[in-house]
């Protein structure tokens, strides 16, 4: 798959990079590598290999689960810097 300036443009602005002009033809081919590179590994037989979650065999730390001492919402919420309603207030991210 090959990426075009114009859509290079685009991905750049969505991750709220500066590119100049003159960059975005060498953006474009870097992320037409890193697409080709995708498709490269969706040609791979993974029939039968188990997911991982690391790379060393290792189990996870598990907790109990447990019914715990809840309600503390003013306490989680008391060093918030915005707390609004109840609820943690963050600035809009999403135009």
């Amino acid at each position: 798959m090959s990426i075009d300036i114009d859509t290079a443009r685009r991905v750049a602005k969505l991750a709220r990079i500066r590119v100049e002009e003159a960059d975005l033809p060498a953006l474009a081919g870097e992320l037409s590598g890193i697409l080709t590179f995708m498709e490269q590994l969706n040609e791979v037989n993974v029939d039968g290999v188990e997911p991982m979650t690391s790379v060393t065999p290792m189990r996870l730390k598990r907790r109990k689960d447990v019914v715990t001492d809840g309600n503390i919402q003013s306490a989680v919420l008391k060093n918030a810097p915005d707390a609004r309603e109840g609820f943690f207030a963050v600035p809009k991210v999403v135009e």
